[in-house]
């Protein structure tokens, strides 16, 4: 069968999974019904892909917000577009202001016109289904829930998805990943795929702010989460696996080093769980650079990403070893930059220009996500 992009959602599996073993009775149910959508979402995936992509005018930055209503079509009913005043509505104009911070960082910063590189129109729908905690890029446009609005206070646990600024970034990276390197999304490769994500997500958001490395938290998904759960977001790149402990998510189960690289086929072969080592190794690298993370450490991995020679089936050691080179090309050999990558992915336990064993998958228990939950495409 012919490759089918996979949904690219910033909300893990195992988060869900964790939800509708661990929760209330509404939080459970609402657990399983956003689970139980995965084939008419695939449905959706599918009749997605005949359209054809937009482009703006040249040099043009052009975004268009719809709302689903709370249904499923898409992209839904317009209610925004470039240059036109706020709508009142906070989800869609945090999903303007929000893809446009992502454009301006691209073009800005790396000179890339949009997402495909040649001025693709950035299209947004919230509003996504009723009680719906997540949000994905599904190959052309974003998509966003309301996470758990309508429920009672003290059961909430997800805000709205467009609060979150990195978590806009993140899923529009997919799109980058998806017309650049097109990692393939599994095991480390995959792993690679969610790292890129959360490697420019983060940067939307310290550019946004104006940190430095040392200034930004590192956090993905800080705004995600209500007072109910005890976290600080779903995945922290400074130090994976103390993201949140809560009663009801359970505990991060990101490792940041290769000696608890996790051996498992659900998810993928864990890319939302082991892409916390090579996030690691970007937050070493950066902070060892120091100053704003965007100019010297975010532009290695953009070119690294996007310069063709990263394969789609790429490593880790792979990426380590690019990172290195392009380093050496932008910097100098042996430069500060070249050392600060060095040390970087040698603290995740990466030696480059080594090989770096592959750990082979063995399956986990039995997952109550559907194969298109978790990505698989084939």
């Amino acid at each position: 069968m012919p490759y089918r992009r996979p949904l690219h959602c910033i909300v893990p599996p195992h988060m869900l999974e964790a939800i509708a073993e661990r929760g209330t009775a509404r939080q459970q149910e609402i657990a399983r019904a956003n689970i139980a959508t995965s084939d008419q979402i695939r449905t959706e995936r599918l009749a997605v892909t005949a359209r054809a992509i937009l482009a703006a005018q040249p040099g043009a930055k052009e975004r268009v917000v719809h709302t689903a209503n709370f249904g499923t079509s898409l992209p839904g009913q317009r209610v925004r577009g470039e240059g036109e005043p706020p709508s009142g509505d906070a989800a869609v104009d945090e999903a303007y202001d929000g893809s446009g911070d992502t454009y301006d960082l691209y073009q800005q910063i790396y000179g890339r016109d949009s997402i495909d590189g040649a001025n693709m129109r950035l299209d947004s729908t919230v509003h996504y289904r009723q009680s719906y905690d997540n949000a994905f890029w599904n190959g052309q446009q974003m998509v966003y829930g309301d996470g758990d609005e309508d429920m009672p206070e003290d059961e909430r646990l997800f805000n709205r998805f467009t609060k979150s600024l990195d978590v806009i970034a993140h899923e529009l990276t997919h799109g980058v990943t998806q017309f650049t390197a097109n990692l393939v999304y599994r095991n480390q490769s995959g792993a690679l795929n969610e790292h890129f994500s959360d490697v420019f997500g983060s940067l939307v958001r310290q550019w946004k702010l104006d940190q430095t490395a040392d200034q930004a938290d590192w956090l993905i998904g800080a705004d995600l989460f209500t007072a109910n759960v005890n976290g600080d977001g779903i995945r922290s790149m400074k130090e994976p696996g103390t993201a949140y402990d809560d009663p009801v998510l359970g505990r991060d189960p990101q490792p940041g080093h290769m000696d608890d690289y996790v051996n498992t086929t659900q998810d993928n072969g864990g890319v939302h769980i082991n892409s916390g080592i090579p996030n690691r190794a970007f937050y070493v690298v950066a902070t060892g650079i120091g100053g704003r993370a965007w100019e010297k450490a975010g532009l290695i991995w953009y070119r690294t990403l996007t310069d063709g020679q990263l394969s789609a089936q790429a490593e880790f050691q792979t990426a380590a070893d690019r990172t290195f080179a392009i380093a050496g090309d932008l910097y100098g050999a042996n430069s500060l930059e070249q050392q600060a990558v060095e040390a970087g992915w040698g603290a995740v336990g990466i030696t480059l220009g080594s090989e770096t064993p592959t750990p082979t998958p063995t399956p986990g228990p039995g997952c109550l996500l559907s194969a298109l939950t978790l990505g698989l495409f084939r």
